[in-house]
């Protein structure tokens, strides 16, 4: 196990998730479940059984450097990679590789996002033992695919090929956020899984795939060969990380490569990308309402998720499907259905207020 790293990606700013989730405080930060846990310390919790805690490398931006600090005190300084810029996940996951590829050649690694919730957290530890195995074994690169439950139209799919193991197969196909026609042709053949956007493999055979489908990127990393690792490395990225070209991992090397596996997973999964999925992830009352952080007395009301500061008492009268979030300097209130408008309403609010409330 000493050679088993974990790459934890914590650099989103989760807008669809405004009013609660702000540039300096986003989702992942949050304790959105009521538990005492923000959903970075979750993701941390989850995988502490399966890598050795000096292993764990936390890679997000630079402002974020307090908050994780402050909600993973035992995590070692020098794991905390900081990005001077965004650039999505190819950037962030070749530093994370460059960086521990430099401290251990023989490192396997898994890498998942900060801000989804997993349930069946035994199920999932036993997926990603058999995970870390597979790619040990063979120069391979591994996607977790969740079965899928409905047709989801905000989730990218997997279709899979021939099997290799009884729960590992071969990669078809990548297909992004299908409409909803092709969602539930998607969910009817039981070839297609969602993308859960967590992947494990070798340092080295990541390294590789970059060198292969992404040069734009790995040029500018391989200038800094023999600084990873060193007290040099920090100097390097603030210098060069700007320039990398933004992309995911998915497009310059998943939907590429030709050693693209997927194990096929069916712990509880959810990426928890806005307030609906927050909705269908809470308890619910009799009224299927929602009720996180105070109390609520609720008249003809159904369907609604209310979010305030522990302790509000909330009293509705009349509503139906609607988000409430009150984050005292800003109250949201949006039906469910429109809210995928909420991106433009956080771009409308910084027109007309700048950063204020953002």
């Amino acid at each position: 196990m000493s050679h088993r790293y974990c790459v934890i990606m914590c650099g989103g700013v989760g807008s669809r998730f405004w009013p609660y989730s702000r540039e300096d405080r986003p989702k992942q930060f949050i304790d959105f479940m009521g538990t005492g846990r923000s959903l970075l310390q979750m993701s941390y919790d989850r995988i502490l059984p399966l890598v050795p805690k000096e292993n764990i490398v936390v890679v997000t931006n630079a402002k974020y450097a307090p908050l994780i600090r402050e909600q993973l005190p035992d995590l070692l300084p020098h794991n905390i990679l900081l990005e001077p810029a965004r650039r999505n996940t190819a950037p962030c996951i070749a530093w994370a590789a460059y960086h521990i590829a430099a401290l251990d050649p023989d490192a396997s690694m898994i890498v998942a996002p900060s801000d989804h919730l997993i349930t069946g957290e035994s199920i999932y530890c036993d997926c990603v033992r058999k995970g870390f195995e597979f790619v040990e074994s063979k120069d391979a690169l591994l996607t977790l695919g969740i079965t899928p439950v409905r047709p989801e139209t905000g989730y990218g799919y997997i279709q899979i090929g021939p099997k290799v193991t009884d729960d590992i197969n071969k990669v078809k196909t990548f297909t992004e956020k299908p409409n909803l026609e092709l969602a539930k042709v998607f969910l009817e053949t039981g070839e297609f899984f969602w993308n859960a956007g967590i992947f494990l493999w070798k340092a080295s055979s990541i390294i590789n795939a970059l060198r292969r489908y992404d040069t734009d990127l790995t040029v500018l990393f391989d200038r800094g060969e023999g600084l990873f690792g060193t007290p040099r490395e920090d100097d390097f990225i603030r210098q060069n990380f700007g320039a990398c070209p933004a992309n995911s991992i998915d497009y310059a090397v998943m939907e590429k490569a030709d050693n693209v596996y997927v194990e096929c997973a069916g712990f509880g999964w959810n990426d928890l990308g806005t307030w609906s999925a927050l909705y269908d992830n809470s308890a619910k009352d009799a009224d299927s309402n929602v009720a996180q952080g105070g109390s609520l007395v609720a008249y003809d009301s159904h369907g609604n998720i209310f979010v305030t500061p522990n302790g509000k008492l909330i009293v509705a009268d009349g509503l139906k499907d609607y988000i409430v979030a009150d984050a005292e300097d800003v109250l949201l209130i949006c039906p469910k259905a429109d809210e995928q408008r909420i991106k433009q309403m956080v771009n409308d609010v910084k027109m007309r207020f700048d950063d204020k409330f953002l």
